[in-house]
């Protein structure tokens, strides 16, 4: 199972969560709308309408410092944005 990796808790998605009841989680790769559903609803206990899923592609970054240039790549990373249905909400913060 597993296939969530971490809630995104940004502005962005604190705003989509107080108008349309969406909550974003950072999943696997491999993961599909299916097994993030059901991952979903037997983790926080609500009922899931609807899964968008979302695939980021890592990207080169670099910088210059003192010591030279510096290169790098970003990560890339799959995000799921679950709708819940109405009436039902997960709270992130219980359990701090």
């Amino acid at each position: 199972m597993a296939y969530i990796i971490k809630p995104l808790v940004t502005e962005k998605m604190t705003a989509m969560t107080e108008k349309q009841n969406k909550f974003g989680f950072v999943v696997r790769p491999d993961a599909n709308k299916l097994q993030i559903k059901n991952e979903v609803e037997e983790l926080y206990g609500v009922k899931v309408v609807a899964v968008n899923t979302i695939k980021y592609a890592g990207k080169n970054k670099s910088r210059y410092t003192r010591s030279g240039m510096i290169k790098g790549r970003t990560n890339a990373f799959k995000k799921a944005i679950v709708t819940l249905q109405e009436g039902e909400t997960i709270d992130f913060y219980s359990n701090i």
